[in-house]
């Protein structure tokens, strides 16, 4: 965004009532050029976001089918697949926070301070995941097994994306340059959503293996031959062992995907020494998290974005079971999961003229709300592929939404802190891993929350059929919790106090601080000069 008429007021008055020489003059062109972004950098910074996306989606969409009908975690006791996906998560919400602290504390390299986590990150990172995916030979120790790297893995990858995020405040000291690169980053990782679900979804789906008669439908099949001998003889033999190894080859493609994300990164991406150096006293963990929660803005935007991402995520997580059990669409559901995701990239440049021309705080409010009528038509509506298709897609506009918005707001926040703070400073990283911290625990309490209540409900793994308690209780995880979770997320933000006018404001007081520094660099220079 260009400078503010206050700070070029400022600027201005500065001039004129202070001399400067001609190396000042050049030594700030020198300055500003310095952290002007080129579109390669701001392209080599944004796929750095497309890891956490991929996998993200793939986990998102993907773990809960494949703990329960291929693992098949629960087979012998109840609940395990729903204890794996909550303490997963659990310990990785932890993490986030703690990451966050260790990387404000980090000292300067030769590679920058945010840098080195990613690449050290990065090759533990994708074993972990593969890992993930892949069905030991042993069935007392599965449990554990899948616990144990996942666990693993989100660790890594938050090891991988508090810093990325918060190198969004080091790449440059420009405001302009950091939204634009955002607005790069943002695109690309809608991007990588569409990746994960294609290459997860599509591998996955050519190897779906055949569904396994339940109690009713045998009952069934006894009075009705015909049904009994279709039942599964369409298409070739597709054995349980074929779909492991479809989702060991996609969890392949995708962590080549991740390296090579990774070292683009690395390569395109130079952190600046004067942005990235602490200006403040480095605090202890509990002084820090007594800091950024005590920034009322950033707690109430933290408590939008937990209920939203809660309801979203209960969505995510449930709908690949709700077409493939429910609308009964077993061989469809990846490419409708690829529908929604498709349509929410196209939407993307929309919510981005959208909040640029309303606010992002009525953008948040419109674009929440706009999906809320397709979460209630897809329960509503009896099973039609051609339907499913065509809400799908209108319901990803609204997932676009929901994706970009609250991200959007955070640099905001951290602006307004330290205009309100300036002399506590260097501590953006803190900021980023909390957020992450409640997107993570959303996702846990999701996920646990769904797989017990599918326990409950007496969910049947890989049956052709479930019972009517099942199709209840999925038609709730994908509309009326998911609601219910967002229009809470909604009457918080209307506290929200980050107007437009107050957010504008932030940003010429910003510059005149930058503005500031300059002209005591200029000075310092010339003093340095004169001697």
């Amino acid at each position: 965004m260009a400078k503010g008429e206050g700070g070029e007021q400022y600027s201005n008055a500065s001039l004129l009532e202070k001399p400067v020489g001609a190396d000042g003059i050049a030594l700030s062109r020198k300055h500003e050029q310095a952290n002007k972004l080129s579109v390669c950098n701001k392209l080599c910074y944004a796929i750095g976001g497309a890891p956490y996306q991929i996998t993200g989606t793939a986990l998102g969409f993907f773990l809960q089918i494949y703990l329960l009908d291929v693992a098949q975690v629960s087979r012998w006791i109840p609940f395990y697949a729903s204890i794996i996906l909550f303490v997963g998560r659990a310990w990785d919400a932890v993490t986030d926070p703690t990451v966050g602290f260790l990387v404000s504390r980090s000292p300067w390299t030769r590679f920058g301070r945010m840098l080195p986590w990613i690449v050290l990150s990065t090759p533990l990172a994708v074993v972990a995941y593969f890992l993930i995916w892949f069905v030991p030979p042993f069935e007392d120790g599965k449990v554990i097994w899948y616990l144990f790297f996942y666990c693993i893995f989100q660790t890594l990858q938050t090891c991988f994306h508090v810093p990325y995020s918060a190198l969004t405040m080091f790449i440059s000291s420009e405001q302009k340059e950091r939204d634009s690169a955002t607005a790069y980053r943002m695109t690309v990782e809608v991007l990588g959503t569409v990746l994960g679900t294609a290459v997860q979804g599509q591998i996955v789906g050519m190897a779906n293996a055949p569904c396994l008669p339940g109690p009713f439908d045998i009952v069934a099949n006894a009075s009705n031959s015909s049904l009994s001998a279709g039942l599964n003889a369409s298409g070739p033999v597709i054995s349980l062992d074929h779909t492991k190894a479809a989702y060991m080859i996609a969890s392949g493609v995708i962590s080549i995907i991740y390296v090579v994300c990774a070292i683009i990164l690395f390569l395109g991406v130079k952190e600046k020494k004067d942005s990235s150096r602490p200006k403040s006293e480095p605090m202890g963990f509990f002084q820090g998290i007594k800091l950024v929660m005590g920034h009322g803005p950033y707690a109430k935007l933290v408590m939008v974005f937990l209920f939203t991402s809660l309801g979203f995520m209960l969505l995510e997580g449930n709908f690949a079971l709700f077409c493939s059990s429910t609308l009964g669409f077993r061989n469809d559901f990846q490419n409708i999961l690829l529908v929604i995701m498709l349509s929410a990239t196209l939407a993307i440049p929309f919510w981005q003229w959208f909040l640029t021309r309303f606010g992002k705080k009525t953008a948040v409010y419109t674009g929440s709300l706009s999906v809320v009528p397709f979460m209630i038509l897809v329960v509503c509506m009896k099973s039609n592929l051609i339907v499913t298709y065509f809400v799908s897609f209108a319901a990803g506009v609204g997932v676009a939404a929901a994706f970009l918005l609250p991200w959007s707001m955070l640099p905001d926040v951290v602006d307004d802190f330290q205009v309100r703070n300036p002399k506590s400073t260097g501590h953006e990283a803190l900021f980023y891993s909390f957020y992450v911290f409640f997107t993570k625990f959303a996702s846990g309490v999701s996920l646990g929350i769904s797989t017990l209540s599918l326990d409950f409900a007496g969910y049947i793994s890989r049956g052709c059929s479930q019972p009517e308690q099942v199709g209840i209780t999925l038609k709730i995880l994908v509309s009326a919790a998911p609601i219910f979770m967002i229009l809470i997320g909604l009457l918080i933000l209307y506290s929200y106090p980050i107007t437009e006018e107050r957010r504008q404001g932030n940003r010429k007081l910003l510059q005149e601080q930058r503005d500031n520094e300059a002209d005591s660099e200029t000075e310092s220079t010339e003093l340095v000069h004169m001697i």
